[in-house]
């Protein structure tokens, strides 16, 4: 999300930042161009004069003329605006979900936002995440198979879904998922009402029964965020009918531009709760401005991260890999298992794409064959391996190689590929064991800050020296390429 607009405004920073002072004309030509870019990214015309307005008078101020850093001050200024813009550097406004159970959660939106599948994904973080027992129920009488996709979402998740009655109106199921979420004991009811493709006054008039018995607590709209500005009026004409409280986003990975989540909150007021990021019950992801304002600035997220590689890690692997690492071992189980902590954290991609000053070098990481396919297609040559194999990988003579490149459906260069690559991380784990320190990490370590950007090369270490002890991503270095993916011209 926001990629043409980081990389744009990206562009307009670094011309700004390498410069010792500031007029007032520097400051006008690099205003015209950041309204440009929001204007591209889908931003609404007066939100954008709103911000450029409120930007200008900041930046040609006289604490901005004297600083040290006028170009840095600039980029602060618009990075705050940007901020109070997506809703307030407040931590992020969470549910509420607090009062006597059953807690309601009516989601409304129209007919193809993604409702339903945001359901499953909150009620599977409400389960996981915050520990309360969820009660999902489908009000949807009028889409074929609605009701029997939110029932197979709740099996496939493990959350509970109210019995199908056939012949029941959306009042009447509210009323009787509010009696079994009671006796069920029940912390939180999510109501997943019907939509149309387009607003009417029956659906909406539907929906205010829907609330009028319910008494929700949270009336979430769900809204498409590649619909751009048409989201925006859409949430303006239901906050019109409806007491809203929040706003989910979803299909945000799909929008390059992000301007209906930049014009969101400043048009109708409403709070940005959830972005919906993948197709996977887990991509489900709080919205908080800061982080969301330093990604688009190119500052990357790595709370998000951290708190991402926290909330997928296998903790008692993390404790026996620390284990063996302190003796110096890593086979090709352990190499799987990082393999697979990557893939749940969100890919590669996912990964580097909240890493600070990543934007700058998306060229290179992409020369460089970043793509899950290759660590997916590692995983597959590993799970061919018999259990001998895998925890002895001196076992793999050339016959061996060629009967797992066969399971695998790869070449045999791919198998030695990534042997080769294990052995360098093997080695980098005796090192660990013995107690040094890998030559190249303490460079890594070491890496400039402020506004200084590594270089592509830098990134790429980066990106194949994320690993410790703790269970965390792969890529002890092998030869200087990213994690899983050879250094010098693999095959994809």
């Amino acid at each position: 999300m926001f990629e043409a607009l980081t990389e744009r405004l990206g562009g307009v920073f670094d011309r700004l930042t390498g410069r010792g002072a500031l007029s007032e004309a520097d400051v006008d030509a690099a205003l015209r161009e950041v309204r440009v870019a929001l204007l591209e990214a889908d931003v609404a015309l007066p939100v954008v004069k709103e911000f450029i307005a409120k930007v200008r008078t900041e930046a040609v101020g006289e604490a901005v003329i004297r600083s040290v850093t006028p170009g840095q001050m600039v980029v602060k200024i618009v990075y705050d605006a940007l901020v109070e813009m997506l809703g307030g550097g407040a931590p992020p406004e969470g549910l509420r979900i607090e009062g006597e159970p059953p807690n309601v959660i009516m989601m409304a939106g129209l007919q193809g936002s993604g409702k339903t599948t945001t359901t499953g994904k909150l009620g599977l973080r409400l389960t996981k995440t915050d520990k309360r027992k969820v009660l999902m129920a489908s009000l949807d009488v009028r889409r074929p198979a609605a009701m029997e996709q939110l029932k197979v979402l709740g099996q496939q998740i493990g959350v509970d879904v109210l019995p199908i009655v056939a012949g029941q109106s959306p009042a009447d199921i509210t009323r009787r998922a509010l009696q079994a979420a009671k006796l069920g004991g029940h912390d939180v009811l999510i109501l997943d009402t019907a939509g149309r493709t387009t607003i009417d006054e029956q659906m909406m008039s539907e929906a205010a029964e829907i609330a009028a018995i319910a008494r929700p607590g949270e009336i979430l709209l769900v809204a498409d965020s590649l619909t751009g500005q048409d989201a925006v009026e859409t949430a303006k004409r239901f906050h019109e009918r409806l007491p809203l409280t929040g706003l989910v986003l979803t299909r945000a990975d799909g929008d390059g531009r992000g301007g209906a989540a930049l014009s969101m909150r400043a048009v109708t007021g409403l709070p940005i709760k959830f972005l919906g990021l993948g197709e996977r019950a887990d991509a489900l992801e709080p919205f908080d401005a800061a982080r969301v304002a330093g990604r688009i600035l190119g500052q990357g997220d790595i709370v998000s991260l951290v708190e991402k590689a926290a909330e997928t890690v296998d903790r008692e692997h993390a404790e026996k890999l620390a284990k063996k690492l302190q003796k110096g071992l890593f086979d090709l189980e352990d190499m799987e298992k990082q393999l697979q902590q990557v893939m749940a954290i969100g890919g590669m991609k996912g990964i580097m794409g909240m890493l600070p000053g990543v934007q700058k070098v998306k060229n290179q990481i992409s020369d460089a064959a970043l793509d899950d396919k290759v660590i997916k297609r590692q995983i597959a040559v590993i799970r061919s391996m018999t259990q001998a194999e895998r925890r002895k990988p001196d076992l793999l003579n050339a016959s061996r190689r060629k009967r797992i490149a066969r399971g695998a459906g790869v070449e045999v260069a791919d198998v030695n590929r990534l042997i080769k690559m294990h052995r360098s991380m093997a080695d980098m784990a005796k090192a660990v064991g013995k107690g040094k320190m890998p030559a190249g990490l303490g460079q890594l370590a070491g890496m400039p800050g402020g506004s200084r950007m590594p270089s592509p090369e830098m990134m790429k270490q980066m990106a194949s020296k994320m690993g410790n002890a703790g269970g965390g991503l792969p890529g002890l270095p092998g030869g200087g390429g990213l994690p899983g993916l050879p250094g010098s011209g693999g095959k994809k």
